[in-house]
């Protein structure tokens, strides 16, 4: 095992020290191709773009302390009952295994 060790301890310095074939000027960075530009002067074209310029104001949102009384609720019961439904269906499932 140290005789294998060393005999690639050995070849790994032979090469490093031996000039490359392969060319240096290698491009190790994270690249992709470009992002196409819509058509527009902003970015977008306006006959398809259909998001109006003030469209997630809060403040004008119609019956907005139901939909965020609503919106909150869903979120904080999801949160709380997802993991104790899982606590109990694992616990079924080794008591009947």
């Amino acid at each position: 095992m140290a005789m294998k060790n060393g005999l690639r301890f050995c070849a790994s310095k032979l090469l490093n020290s031996a000039p490359s074939i392969a060319p240096k000027s290698v491009n190790r960075g994270i690249h992709s191709t470009s992002v196409k530009k819509m058509s527009g002067g902003h970015g977008h074209d306006e006959p398809y773009y259909l998001h109006a310029k003030h469209m997630y104001n809060l403040d004008r949102m119609k019956n907005q302390k139901l939909t965020m009384t609503l919106g909150v609720l869903t979120a904080f019961s999801i949160g709380v009952g997802v993991p104790i439904y899982a606590v109990i269906f694992q616990q079924r499932k080794t008591a009947s295994g």
